[in-house]
């Protein structure tokens, strides 16, 4: 049985392709066109696992299917392969954050670990966002300004359109002849996190974003 090595927005990813699949043949676009379709979704789904074994790449491989049902029990078959967002205790995210001294934490039990990409809460009361991610295998968290909004607009992270909120973090920056220099990195995120880890199919914006903000 091969290990798990999906993740979530890996599998987003892959949705996304079966999606477009299923959107061409309800189009009855010809058979050519939708061989292209299938071929380069197939294409797209192995490139995002370079080093897989040969049982691996056969998980991925949807280009035998052609039902609506064996697109769906796909998907189901490749979720038993997710691996879920690191563990991660109460006390851990206070170390984290040492200067919130009444830090508001989420409610861990009652997350689902195998659908997040990062890991997400809000402190209305004090206008903050927590954002927690693992970086170089190591979970890292930042601390945002956090403003909502009423306009729907594209979020950063995931590149969809829907509710979004302004947020903000002030980074110090490394300049040697300025060591007071900082900058403040905003951006428009989806208000809701965790539409937005079922949405998120890239983490390279989410990447950089973190490393940015930590000085790294």
């Amino acid at each position: 049985m091969t290990e798990k090595f999906i993740k979530n927005e890996q599998l987003n990813f892959i949705r996304k392709q079966v999606a477009l699949i299923k959107d061409s043949k309800q189009k009855n676009v010809p058979q050519n066109v939708l061989a292209s379709v299938i071929d380069l979704a197939n294409a797209k789904i192995l490139d995002l696992f370079p080093n897989t074994t040969r049982e691996q790449q056969e998980l991925l491989d949807l280009s035998r299917l052609t039902t609506d049902n064996e697109y769906e029990q796909y998907i189901r078959r490749l979720s038993d392969f997710l691996l879920p967002f690191p563990q991660i205790t109460e006390q851990q995210l206070k170390k984290m954050f040492p200067k919130q001294k009444k830090l508001k934490l989420p409610d861990l039990a009652n997350i689902d670990h195998s659908q997040l990409t990062y890991l997400s809460w809000n402190d209305l009361r004090a206008n903050k966002k927590f954002i927690v991610y693992e970086l170089d295998g190591k979970l890292v968290g930042i601390e945002c300004e956090f403003t909502p909004t009423s306009k729907k607009n594209l979020c950063s992270f995931c590149n969809c359109f829907g509710e979004v909120a302004y947020f903000s973090t002030v980074t110090k920056a490394k300049k040697p002849k300025n060591p007071d220099y900082y900058k403040a990195i905003g951006n428009l995120i989806c208000a809701d996190s965790s539409e937005c880890n079922k949405k998120i199919t890239n983490v390279e914006y989410l990447t950089t974003f973190f490393k940015d903000s930590l000085g790294i």
